[in-house]
């Protein structure tokens, strides 16, 4: 039966190879990863929770994935307490895991726990010294500590290991920080090299040059801002004061449209469109909006001043008298504000606190000669001729002292003019600053004169202060951002 043989006899069974490829099972611990992994990038995170919870109860809590994941989901969610208990549960089950430390330092720091996310991020970086972001995290806790040097160090290593705009932006803000401007524009030209169409380091550069007054470079950072983002509201804001600043405002106003478009509720943009107006002389809108900026930031010196400044103008000194003693109270160091509260009080007849007031302002202020100007006058109204004759030596020596720094520069002709007839009242005959005296000898109408000059000269200066400030304010930096510069 079996003479011819069996085909099939001493073969091996074909189903026992097949068995040798079949995907063998993942580890308990590791079998949802993948899922939960899935879910959490696709922000399914009701889901992700539920496998989590499912996954840690099958792994007594040993799953290490399964909690950093649950960790960053509660951070999302604001729940940073919870998210640091997590992540040193995290670093307990793994402590070579520098990705665990950076996680609990993290999560200090938006704590507030600055000095304590430093002690992490060192260890971090023990474990990889080579992360660019463990040095940029550092330097931002370091700058949140007021250690200026230290922020400094470790942002240049995260540039020399990486170049990110962010590091960019966060080294020139220290830079700023400790009054560094130059080291800072020279950090902000090598971020736009680096990344020449990244609009917010383009306007901040611009702003530097604004500040320094390089009004060519700043409208060109400016300018190449708003080709790469038309809405870019801190580009148009500081466009817009500079056009303010040269007198046309009809351009700026049209800058200004489109920004009140994108940010309708900006209290700086509505200071500078109260102030366009203002220039164009329609004060009733020009307080309407200076009451609207007033609103959105009630506690915004600038805002005020200008309302001041506007209800001079109208000749409405009590009004200007309320809103330059609020301005005085929040920003009590600047001479201007006394000046301008010096006058409300002259025509209010209180001589007394006018006097006081325009020698808090001469104390105060060491560049202004308006100041000197308009105490002179006051003065010399009242019988002081001696001492309106101090003021107004110390006025041509702060003249003196603008014209050797910029022998461009052109003063206002009402100011020039005024300055013209004290002189010849005064009998001062050898001047040092203005040619040409008049032979006008008094007005008794003088002080009121000389403030609105000085009233207006102020008024547009004050509104490109006010666009620099508020384009500061939305600079970024690790997470806050400066005051001024504030972080």
């Amino acid at each position: 039966m079996f003479a011819m043989g069996d085909p099939t006899r001493g073969t091996k069974p074909p189903t026992t190879e097949l068995q040798d490829h079949s995907a063998p099972d993942l580890p308990i611990v590791e079998r949802r990863n993948w899922l939960i992994h899935q879910h959490y990038i696709r922000k399914d995170y009701d889901t992700c929770k539920t496998i989590i919870k499912e996954q840690l109860q099958e792994t007594n809590g040993m799953c290490e994935y399964a909690i950093y994941v649950q960790a960053l989901i509660l951070r999302l969610e604001g729940q940073i307490q919870q998210s640091l208990e997590l992540f040193q549960s995290c670093a307990i089950l793994n402590p070579g895991s520098a990705d665990n430390l950076k996680q609990v330092a993290r999560s200090l720091f938006l704590l507030g726990k600055h000095k304590a996310a430093i002690e992490f991020y060192h260890e971090a970086a023990k474990l990889n010294d080579k992360d660019w972001e463990i040095s940029h995290n550092l330097g931002v806790c370091y700058f949140f500590i007021k250690d200026l040097k230290h922020a400094e160090e470790h942002l240049n290593s995260a540039l020399q290991l990486n170049k990110h705009d962010r590091s960019f932006m966060m080294l020139g803000k220290v830079l700023l920080q400790a009054g560094e401007t130059d080291k800072a524009i020279d950090v902000y030209k090598r971020a736009v090299e680096f990344s020449p169409e990244n609009t917010e380091l383009l306007t901040t550069l611009g702003l530097l040059y604004l500040q320094l007054g390089r009004f060519q470079k700043a409208f060109e950072h400016l300018g190449n801002a708003l080709t790469f983002d038309p809405s870019n509201y801190k580009a148009i804001l500081a466009a817009g004061s500079m056009m303010q600043t040269h007198g046309d405002f009809d351009v700026a106003m049209n800058k200004y449209r489109v920004a009140a478009s994108v940010v309708p509720e900006s209290p700086p943009l509505w200071n500078n469109i109260g102030m366009c107006f203002f220039g164009k002389k329609k004060y009733v809108a020009a307080i309407s909006c200076l009451k609207r900026a007033h609103y959105l930031s009630p506690f915004d010196w600038k805002v005020l001043y200008n309302l001041g400044l506007v209800h001079l103008t109208m000749q409405q000194y009590a009004s200007a008298f309320h809103f330059l003693s609020a301005a005085i109270n929040l920003h009590p160091r600047m001479g201007e504000l006394y000046m301008l509260l010096a006058v409300a009080l002259t025509n209010l007849e209180d001589q007394e606190n006018a006097t006081r007031a325009y020698e808090q302002a001469v104390t105060l202020d060491q560049s202004n000669p308006l100041v000197n100007l308009n105490f002179a006058i006051f003065l010399y109204n009242h019988g002081d001729k001696k001492g309106a004759l101090e003021q107004y030596q110390e006025m041509e020596r702060k003249v003196n002292v603008i014209r050797d720094g910029s022998a461009s520069l052109e003063f206002d002709p009402e100011l020039i003019d005024m300055a013209q007839k004290m002189g010849a009242a005064l009998q001062v005959t050898d001047t040092l600053v203005w040619t040409k005296p008049s032979k006008d000898s008094k007005s008794k109408g003088g002080a009121g004169s000389a403030s609105q000059t000085s009233g207006a000269a102020l008024g547009t200066n004050q509104a490109l202060g006010q666009a620099m400030s508020s384009a500061a304010k939305a600079s970024p930096g690790g997470g806050g951002v400066p005051r001024r510069t504030e972080a």
